[in-house]
C-alpha cells in the first residue's frame, strides 16, 4: 500500500518513523526502533490458486542520531525484512535499507543502501496488488545499493533527489544507473505531486525515461486520489503507460473503506492492456491504533491460457510500532 494520499510526504531518511519507539535517548545520541508485522491469510488473483498464509512485511528498523550543533545532525538507518525468511522457510534475514547521513535544518544528505526519490510516488491503497505494478516506478526500479540521496523539507513542500551510482558490481548489484527526482506540494486540501526518473541499463546506450503526477483532495467525507505515469523506452520505442484511481471514506473513527482499480497499457506488439480493481476494509483498535485487521477482495481481466483469472481475497492482522 502506497504512502502519498492525503499530504506531503514527510521523510523518514532523516527523522525515523513518526511511530518509533525511542529506546534511548542522552546526551544528543539517540535511537529508535520500529517494526511492521503484518501476516494475512490470502488467495491470489489467478487460476485455482490456493489459500496460503503471506507474509507482507516482517520488518525491524533501527534509526540513531547524533545532535553535532548549530543545526547539524548525523544519522543511520540500519533495516531488516524477515518476509523472505518466512516465505521460505528460511533461517536468516534480508537487509533492505542501510545507509548513514548528514541533516542540516532542512536539508538532508545520505548514501548506501535505500529507497530512490521515486519510491515516494503513488497514490494506490490496495494491500496486494497481483497482475499489474503500483506504479511505472515500481517496475522500472525504485531502490539501490549505492545510493546518494538529497531531502529537503519545507513548510508545504517536499523535493527528493537520487542518483543510483554504476557501480559495477560484477552481476550482483543494480543494473546499469538511475537519476530520480519527487517533487509534492500542499494547496489547502489539494496535493499534487511529480516524479521523474532516468535509468541507463549497463551496457546500453539508451535510456529508460519515466515520469508521473499525481493529485488528491481531501473532501471531509472521504479522500479521492489519482496518479499517472508513463516509461518510455529508447532502446524499443515502446511506450508502458499506467493510471490509478483510489478513494478513502472514514465510515466511523476506527474504520477506513477503500476502492480503487488500476490500468497498464503498453504499445508493444500484442499487448492487452490490464486493469485490476480491488476494495477493502481496515478496522483499528480504538485502544491502540498501530493494532488493526484487515480484508480486501480483488479482480482482474487478465487472461491466462485463454481463460479469465477468478477474484482474489485477503483477510489478516498488522501489528505496527
Amino acid at each position: 500500500m502506497k504512502k502519498l494520499l492525503l499530504a506531503v510526504a514527510v521523510s523518514s531518511v532523516a527523522a525515523g518513523s513518526a511511530s518509533a519507539a525511542t529506546i534511548y535517548e542522552k546526551d544528543g545520541f539517540t535511537y529508535k526502533l520500529n517494526g511492521d508485522f503484518q501476516v494475512q491469510m490470502r488467495q491470489a488473483i489467478g487460476n485455482d490458486e490456493r489459500a496460503e498464509v503471506e507474509y507482507d512485511d516482517l520488518e525491524l528498523k533501527n534509526y540513531v542520531s547524533y545532535d553535532l550543533g548549530n543545526n547539524l545532525a548525523a544519522f543511520g538507518r540500519l533495516d531488516f525484512g524477515f518476509k523472505n525468511a518466512a516465505e521460505k522457510n528460511e533461517n536468516g534475514s534480508n537487509l533492505e535499507e542501510a545507509y548513514v547521513g548528514l541533516k542540516y535544518n532542512v536539508v538532508s544528505f545520505s548514501f548506501g543502501k535505500q529507497n530512490f526519490a521515486s519510491d515516494e510516488f503513488g497514490i494506490e491503497e490496495a494491500y496486494e496488488i497481483k497482475t499489474i505494478d503500483e506504479d511505472r516506478f515500481d517496475d522500472t526500479g525504485t531502490k539501490g545499493d549505492d545510493t546518494l540521496r538529497v531531502d529537503l523539507e519545507l513548510d508545504n513542500v517536499y523535493v527528493a533527489l537520487s542518483h543510483e551510482m554504476d557501480a559495477r558490481d560484477d552481476g550482483a548489484g543494480i543494473d546499469g544507473e538511475y537519476y530520480d527526482v519527487f517533487v509534492a506540494t500542499d494547496i489547502a486540501d489539494l496535493t499534487l505531486a511529480a516524479a521523474y526518473q532516468v535509468n541507463n541499463p549497463a551496457g546500453s546506450a539508451d535510456s529508460r525515461d519515466t515520469y508521473g503526477v499525481s493529485a488528491s483532495y481531501d473532501f471531509g467525507f472521504m479522500n479521492l486520489a489519482a496518479d499517472y505515469s508513463v516509461t518510455d523506452d529508447n532502446n524499443t520505442d515502446f511506450e508502458t503507460k499506467q493510471y490509478n484511481i483510489a478513494a478513502v471514506f472514514g465510515v466511523a473513527s476506527t474504520t477506513d473503506v477503500a476502492v480503487g482499480m488500476g490500468n497498464k497499457d503498453s504499445d508493444e506488439n500484442g499487448f492487452k492492456d490490464i486493469t485490476e480493481w480491488y476494495a477493502n476494509v481496515t478496522y483499528k483498535f480504538p485502544q491502540a491504533k498501530n493494532v488493526s485487521v484487515f480484508a480486501e477482495v480483488a479482480n482482474s481481466d487478465l487472461e491466462k491460457n485463454g481463460k479469465e483469472v477468478d477474484m482474489g481475497m485477503l483477510a489478516g492482522l498488522r501489528l505496527k510500532f
